[in-house]
């Protein structure tokens, strides 16, 4: 697994600081985030961690999937080309209204749907590679 840091200058790996966030939250929004985080994983191993936009733990594939953004209410899992992807379980529920990106909110106490939502990982892995020519050795 491939790890970025777009903050020039950071020693901690992206993995590092998602460890940290996950760690710093000490309540559900922690649990939910590692969750998640796991879900993602197992669905793409071969997934790149990044951290971006001064503190948000991003997981890429050929582009970004999707974001994991912590709120005092939620954990928002926003993925980039949300509106493009087939979503039969109906677990986006933010973010509706607009051409590009849907999201998940996650709230204290709900349960998540692993394995709808490792479809979605996976579906949106499919739309990021779809067309594009492989790197070139």
């Amino acid at each position: 697994m491939k790890q970025t840091n777009d903050n020039a200058g950071d020693a901690a790996s992206a993995s590092e600081q998602i460890d940290a966030r996950i760690a710093e939250l000490t309540d559900w929004r922690g649990a939910a985030l590692a969750k998640v985080r796991s879900i993602i994983k197992q669905a793409d191993p071969e997934v790149e961690e990044t951290w971006k936009w001064r503190g948000v733990p991003v997981w890429e594939h050929a582009g970004i999937l999707c974001t994991g953004e912590t709120y005092k209410g939620a954990v928002k899992l926003t993925f980039a080309k949300g509106a493009s992807l087939s979503d039969p379980a109906g677990l986006f529920n933010s973010s509706l209204d607009g051409n590009t990106r849907r999201a998940i909110d996650i709230h204290e106490g709900a349960a998540i749907d692993e394995a709808a939502l490792g479809e979605l990982i996976q579906a949106a892995v499919a739309l990021n590679t779809a067309g594009k020519k492989p790197k070139k050795a």
